[in-house]
Parts: C-alpha cells; sequence; structure tokens
C-alpha cells in the first residue's frame, strides 16, 4: 500500500493531483544534507556573501566551463550587470527575443538600452541568427540569445555574427542550467552567461539567486564591484553600484543542489524521451532536441490548437500546467512604448498561442505521466493539426 504524504494532494475522485513542479518531494530527498549546510551558516553568522557563495561561485563556474562566477541575487540583476560589464548604455541597442520572459527585456532597459526584438526560430523558440542581421544598426551593441525552456539558441552563427560587427554575446542561460551546444555548456560560449536560481529553476534555491559566469577576469572584477555597491573594500565606493548580492544561506543550499543536477537532468531527459514516445503521433507538437544540443528539459512544452479547452480539460482531471509565455514581451502593455504591434513576430505570436507546458521535475513518475498522457489522447486525435508544423516541416528546420 502506498501512503501519501501528509501534504500531498488528492482530488474528490480518488486521484492525486499531477503538480506541474514539485518542489517538496525534492526538499524531502536533500533534506538531511541541506539542514547541516544552513546550520553552517547559521553558526558562522555570515549571511550576505563569504565563504559558502564563493565556494559555490566556483564550483559552478566549473560546472559551466567557465573560469569565474560572480553571486548575485537574481537572475535578473545577472543580465543587468553583464550589460553594465559590456559597456551598453543609453544610446545602445541590444538584439534579443519577444519569446522569453520579460526579464530579458527589464535588464536591457535598466542599462539604458534600447531594446531590439527579432522573430525565433519556429521549431526551437530560440533567437533566429538571420533576424538578427537584418535588425542590426550602427548603434547595435549587444546580442542577447536566450536558451529558453532548457534548449540552447544556435550559437555559432550568433557567434559569426558577433565577431565580425565587434557586438558583446550575453547569454542568457537563465532556464538552462547544464544545457549543451555542440559539446560546450552554454554560458561559456559567449562573454558572459547569465542564470538564474529562483526555486522553479532545475538548479533553484530556497529563494532568490543568480550567476554571472565569464573567462573575462576583469569583467569579472567588475561585476563584483557592480554587485556590492561598486566597492572593491568596504566603504570605497569605485563604481556606482547595486545591491545585487546573494545571501549566505542560498550559496550554502546552492552547493548542495548542485552536487545532484547531473542526476536531475538525466531524471528530467528520461521523462521527456517518455513524454516524447507516448505522444507521438497525436494531435499536437512536440519540443525537439536538436543533433547539437543537449536539452534540459526546464520546461516540456507542447505546441496544440485550442490550448485553453485542452488546458481546461487536464485541470478537470486534476492535472497542472503552465503557459510560457502567453502574451510575448512586445505585446505586453508595459512594453508598448517600443512600437511594436501585433504581426510583426509571427513565428513568436504563433508559439504564444499555442504553447502548453506540462509536468516536468526529476521526481516526476510514471504513473503521473501516465495520467497525464490519458487526457492528452482523451482531446488530441492522430489527425494533422492545422496551424502547427508537421513532422516533416520540423525535420527541414533542425541545423546541425
Amino acid at each position: 500500500m502506498r501512503f501519501l504524504h501528509p501534504e500531498e494532494p488528492r482530488r474528490d475522485d480518488g486521484n492525486e493531483t499531477v503538480p506541474f513542479l514539485d518542489l517538496k518531494a525534492q526538499y524531502r530527498a536533500i533534506e538531511a544534507e541541506v539542514f547541516p549546510a544552513v546550520r553552517n551558516v547559521l553558526e558562522k553568522g555570515c549571511y550576505i556573501l563569504g565563504d559558502e557563495v564563493a565556494a559555490f561561485e566556483k564550483e559552478f563556474a566549473t560546472y559551466q566551463g567557465a573560469e569565474h562566477g560572480i553571486g548575485v541575487n537574481s537572475g535578473t540583476s545577472s543580465l543587468h550587470l553583464a550589460l553594465l560589464a559590456a559597456g551598453v548604455g543609453p544610446g545602445d541597442e541590444v538584439i534579443t527575443v519577444s519569446c522569453t520572459f520579460v526579464a530579458t527585456v527589464a535588464a536591457i532597459i535598466y542599462s539604458g538600452a534600447r531594446p531590439v526584438l527579432v522573430d525565433v526560430n519556429p521549431l526551437t523558440l530560440t533567437i533566429d541568427p538571420s533576424a538578427i542581421e537584418k535588425a542590426l544598426t550602427r548603434k547595435t551593441k549587444a546580442i542577447i540569445p536566450v536558451h529558453l525552456h532548457g534548449h540552447p539558441a544556435d550559437m555559432d552563427p550568433i557567434l559569426e555574427i558577433g565577431k565580425r560587427h565587434n557586438l558583446v554575446i550575453i547569454e542568457d542561460a537563465c532556464q538552462a542550467h547544464g544545457a549543451e551546444y555542440k559539446g560546450r555548456r552554454v554560458g561559456s560560449i559567449g562573454t558572459f552567461g547569465c542564470f538564474s536560481f529562483y526555486p522553479g529553476k532545475n538548479l533553484g534555491a530556497y529563494g532568490e539567486g543568480g550567476m554571472v559566469v565569464t573567462n573575462d577576469a576583469s569583467a569579472a572584477e567588475m561585476i563584483r564591484k557592480f554587485r556590492d555597491w561598486g566597492t572593491k573594500t568596504k566603504y570605497h565606493h569605485e563604481l556606482k553600484g547595486y545591491n545585487y548580492r546573494m545571501e549566505g544561506i542560498q550559496g550554502a543550499i546552492l552547493r548542495v543542489k548542485l552536487r545532484h543536477l547531473e542526476q536531475w537532468t538525466e531524471a528530467r531527459r528520461k521523462h521527456a524521451a517518455r513524454y516524447h514516445k507516448l505522444l507521438d503521433g497525436l494531435n499536437l507538437t512536440l519540443p525537439v532536441e536538436t543533433p547539437s544540443s543537449r536539452h534540459v528539459y526546464h520546461i516540456y512544452a507542447i505546441q496544440v490548437a485550442q490550448r485553453e479547452k485542452v488546458q481546461s480539460l487536464l485541470t478537470e482531471r486534476g492535472i497542472q500546467t503552465g503557459i510560457h509565455y502567453p502574451v510575448p514581451v512586445h505585446l505586453q502593455p508595459a512594453y508598448y512604448d517600443l512600437g511594436y504591434k501585433l504581426g510583426n513576430l509571427p513565428n513568436t505570436e504563433a508559439a504564444a498561442a499555442s504553447l502548453l507546458s506540462l509536468p516536468m521535475f526529476p521526481e516526476l513518475t510514471a504513473r503521473q505521466q501516465d495520467r497525464v498522457v490519458e487526457v492528452l489522447k482523451d482531446c488530441c486525435g492522430n489527425r494533422p493539426q492545422e496551424g502547427i508544423l508537421s513532422m516533416m516541416e520540423q525535420s527541414s528546420l533542425v541545423s546541425d
């Protein structure tokens, strides 16, 4: 007999709710490691930065294949400081995508620069390199490719564009811890890599957190100053800085969790492969992993027609889902002043209208997946779907 955890939800029909994300299950698995790590910080009384943060910076930078890591208080802060370290400011333009969380664009605005938003590859939902070429101007200073949902952007042509036009490449890897492009970990491919440790991320803190990784020692030193009020030594302010410091407890917890990240990533990849197998042939489009990439499936997002109806049926059957993201940044009211309108970025807009994120976390069980698939089979037939790419069309878009 299987006993429910006291906080594990059960529906009236006797079935358990399938959560979109189960942070409690992950915590229970590592509880015995987390408590001593937190206790150590409390006993030392070092709550901001300190030894645990410094150790985590080194360990995470090494994991991502970079020489330097600078811990900050959020992924948004990591993007902001990378832009400042790259010399981006008023009068400059930064090319990125609208198919992302709003923080990518907000960080550009924080720097004083203008975001220039371009469309994505309809298969990978990452930045379309040909769209970058068309958006370049004399004011372009940097490019921010977003490794969306855990799948890397196509970095080689982006790097080539950057080299030809003397542009800084800042990778938004906030959803892509451990993802790889042609054997290299994302974040270490461009000049800067920016990560978030928001609790729901593949490597999540028990609060907020972020990091910039780079191979540029002087840029790393500048970011360390920026995050701590522009100081190298206390009360001596060399730059106009910010209070973007990582907390000691978060550094300690993230060190514990980093030791499990590869195991958790492989579990996600196993779950994704099983979803692929069980959902193949249904009236929906599955996420892809290009031959050159290692997808880490922060999000497992299908594309489906009549998404609201499908999501409603899943909800009625106790299956939690998400939408990442229902309104692209260029159509958000807060960003109307950028001058975009409906129809400007068709691939981005099509994705926003059809994406549906299924339950995905390392502790997801086969039984839970089976329930998700059962409902999708009930509402998604086996006929071709209008407006969604066919498998043949998908294959033609996959670059090696």
